[in-house]
C-alpha cells in the first residue's frame, strides 16, 4: 500500500515539474569551442533526466552484482585451495607420507567437503594411517551419493575383506554387480564366492554375464567355462555320475587341453569301451600339457591289461612327448610295475644327476624290489628328502594338492597351474645339491670281485695231519667286497706267548655281487658260536675249543652272569 502511494506522489512530482518546464519560455544556448547549441529548456530537463537516470541504474547494478562477484570469487579461491590439497595429498599417499597425506585431507575437507576427490583422499588417508572406522565411514559417504556410489561400494568391499566379513563382501559385490554388470572387480569377486560355494550353476550365469556385457572374449569364455563344467563334474563324480559324464564331455570340447577334464573325460570313456576316442582325449592334453594323471588315465584305458601291455601303452604317449621328466617317470612307474627294473633305470639315467623327489623316490623302490638293496634305497630316499621339488598344483603363491578351478588368494578363475612352487626354486639354477658320505657310500657302483682260485701248493696228507699234535688255526674268514674293512688276522696257536688279537668288526652291509656270482664260497666256513648271557660258563679257566669265540684279555676268565655284567659295566 504505502509502496502505491509513494508511486503515485513520484508520478505527481514528475508531471508538476514536467509542466513547469514546459511553461518556461527561452533558449537555453551552449556555446564550446565556437560551436554554438540552442536548446529548449523541456528538452534540457528531459535529457538530464535520462543521463541521470542511466548513471543512478549504472550504479545500482554495480552495487547489486558485488555480492555475489564477492562470493563467487571466495568460492573460486576456496576451491583453488582444495584442488591443491586433494592433488598434495594424493601424492602424498602415493609415497607413503600419511602425516603430509592426512593433513591435505583435513584442508580439502574444509575447502571442497563435497568434490568426490576429497571423499576419496579422507578415505585413502584414514585407510594408509590404519584407521578403518574412518575409512568405512568415508566410503559410507561415498555410497550415499550417484556420482560415488560404485566407488564406495568398492572401498566398503575392501574393507570388509580386511575384516574376514565374507557375507558382507559378497553382498556388497552384488549390489554393484546390479549398479554396473560391466564392473570387473564385482564380477571377479562375485564368481569367486560362487564358485567357493560350490554354486556352478550361478557362477555359469555370472560368466555368460560377462560375455555379455564384453569383459571377456569367446576364447577366454570357452575356456573358463570349461573350467567351471570340470569343477562340476568333479563334484558329481561320486553323486550323479550321468550328469557329470554330461559335464565333462562339454568341458572337454570347450577346454581340450585342461588337464582335469581330460583325464576324467579318458575315464568315462575308457568305462564306456570307447577306447580310441579315450586315447586321442588324453593324448591332445598330454601333448600342450604331461601330467601324472593323463598318464594314468592312458595306462588303464583298457581294463583287465597286463602290466606289460600297460608299459608298451605307456611309452607310446611318452614318445609324445620326449626327454619330458613326465614322460621317464610315466614310463619308470609303468615298468616299475612290470618288474622291468632295467628299463626303469634307463629312462631314468638322465635325471638320476639332479633328481627331483619323484626321481628318487622312484630310484628307491627299484633298488628294493629288484635287489632288495635296502643300504641303497635307504640312501635314495634320504636324497628324496633334499631332492628339487616336482611340479604341482599353485596359483598365487598357494600350493594344492588337487586342482581347483579358482584361486583361493584373489579368487580368480583358471589360476591354478601345474608347476614347481617358487618357494622351492633354487636361486642357482646351476647348483648342484651336494650328497652326503652315507649316499656316496651307498650309491657307489658295486665292485665285482674275481672269482676265488685255489692254492697251487698241495694240501698235506691226512697222515701228516693226524701226527700233528698242535691245535689247527682257526681258518680265516675270505674278506668281504668293501675295500675299506682289513681281513682278520689269524688265531696264534696256542703254544704262542703272544695273546690273540681281537677279530675285526663285520661290515655293516655286504657286497650283493660277491654273493650272487660266488655264492656260499664268500662265507666263511666256520661260524663262531656266541654263548647267550644266561650260560653259566666255566668260572676257572677258558676253554681251549676250535669252535668258541676268541678271548681277549681284557675280558677277563669270568664267564655267565657275571662275565657279562663285568664286561657290560667295565
Amino acid at each position: 500500500m504505502y509502496r502505491i502511494i509513494l508511486f503515485l506522489v513520484l508520478i505527481a512530482l514528475a508531471a508538476a515539474g514536467a509542466a513547469w518546464v514546459a511553461d518556461q519560455s527561452g533558449n537555453v544556448v551552449l556555446s564550446w569551442s565556437g560551436l554554438k547549441v540552442t536548446i529548449t529548456p523541456s528538452g534540457l530537463a528531459l535529457g538530464t533526466a535520462i543521463l541521470a537516470a542511466i548513471l543512478l541504474w549504472a550504479i545500482v547494478s554495480v552495487l547489486g552484482r558485488l555480492p555475489e562477484k564477492i562470493r563467487r570469487n571466495s568460492r573460486a579461491r576456496r576451491a583453488a585451495r582444495g584442488r591443491h590439497a586433494i592433488t598434495h595429498g594424493l601424492l602424498a599417499i602415493g609415497h607413503g607420507d600419511s602425516t603430509a597425506a592426512r593433513a591435505h585431507a583435513a584442508v580439502a575437507r574444509k575447502h571442497a567437503a563435497h568434490d568426490p576427490l576429497a571423499l576419496l583422499l579422507h578415505a585413502q588417508s584414514a585407510q594408509l594411517d590404519g584407521d578403518r572406522e574412518g575409512a568405512r565411514a568415508a566410503f559410507r559417504a561415498m555410497a550415499e551419493r550417484e556420482d560415488t556410489r560404485l566407488l564406495g561400494l568398492r572401498g566398503l568391499f575392501i574393507e570388509a575383506q580386511r575384516a574376514d566379513d565374507p557375507h558382507s563382501a559378497v553382498m556388497l559385490a552384488e549390489e554393484a554387480l546390479k549398479l554396473a554388470p560391466a564392473s570387473t572387480w564385482a564380477s571377479q569377486a562375485v564368481l569367486g564366492f560362487r564358485c567357493a560355494k560350490g554354486d556352478w550353476s550361478g557362477a555359469l550365469a555370472i560368466l555368460d554375464n560377462n560375455l555379455a556385457s564384453g569383459l571377456i572374449d569367446k576364447a577366454a569364455y570357452r575356456r573358463q567355462r570349461g573350467v567351471l563344467l570340470t569343477a562340476r563334474a568333479l563334484e558329481l563324480e561320486t553323486v550323479d555320475r550321468d550328469r557329470s559324464r554330461e559335464c565333462v564331455m562339454e568341458a572337454i570340447k570347450l577346454a581340450p587341453t585342461l588337464v582335469p577334464a581330460a583325464a576324467l573325460a579318458g575315464k568315462y570313456q575308457s568305462e564306456a569301451h570307447q577306447v580310441r576316442r579315450a586315447m586321442r582325449i588324453v593324448e591332445m592334453a598330454w601333448l600342450a600339457q604331461p601330467h601324472p594323471d593323463l598318464a594314468d588315465a592312458y595306462a588303464h584305458v583298457k581294463l583287465g591289461d597286463s602290466a606289460r601291455q600297460r608299459l608298451v601303452r605307456v611309452e607310446t604317449l611318452a614318445a609324445k612327448a620326449p626327454g619330458h621328466l613326465e614322460s621317464a617317470l610315466a614310463v619308470a612307474r609303468a615298468a616299475i610295475d612290470a618288474s622291468e627294473f632295467a628299463r626303469a633305470r634307463e629312462v631314468l639315467a638322465p635325471f638320476t644327476s639332479a633328481p627331483t623327489q619323484r626321481v628318487a623316490l622312484l630310484m628307491a623302490e627299484i633298488e628294493r624290489n629288484e635287489h632288495g638293496d635296502s643300504g641303497r634305497a635307504r640312501a635314495w630316499t634320504l636324497r628324496a628328502v633334499r631332492a628339487l621339488h616336482d611340479p604341482v598344483w599353485t596359483a598365487d603363491g598357494y600350493v594344492s594338492d588337487r586342482w581347483r578351478p579358482v584361486s583361493p588368494v584373489s579368487g580368480r578363475l583358471d589360476a591354478f597351474q601345474w608347476q614347481t612352487p617358487l618357494a622351492a626354486l633354487p636361486s642357482d639354477k646351476n647348483a648342484a645339491i651336494e650328497s652326503s658320505a652315507f649316499e656316496q657310500a651307498m650309491l657307489a657302483p658295486r665292485r665285482v670281485e674275481p672269482p676265488h682260485e685255489p692254492s697251487a701248493e698241495p694240501a698235506p696228507p691226512p697222515a701228516a695231519a693226524a701226527q700233528d699234535n698242535s691245535p689247527a688255526p682257526a681258518p680265516a674268514p675270505v674278506p668281504p667286497a668293501s675295500a675299506a674293512v682289513e681281513p682278520a688276522p689269524a688265531a696264534p696257536p696256542a703254544s704262542s706267548p703272544t695273546p690273540a688279537e681281537p677279530p675285526s668288526p663285520a661290515p655293516l652291509f655286504r657286497a650283493r655281487a660277491d654273493l650272487g656270482k660266488t655264492g656260499a664260497a664268500n662265507v666263511p666256513p666256520v661260524i663262531p658260536i656266541v654263548r647267550p648271557p644266561d650260560d653259566p660258563g666255566i668260572d676257572d679257566e677258558p676253554v681251549s675249543d676250535e669252535f668258541a669265540e676268541p678271548i681277549h684279555p681284557a675280558q677277563g676268565q669270568a664267564g655267565g652272569w657275571r662275565g657279562f655284567l663285568s664286561r657290560w659295566g667295565g
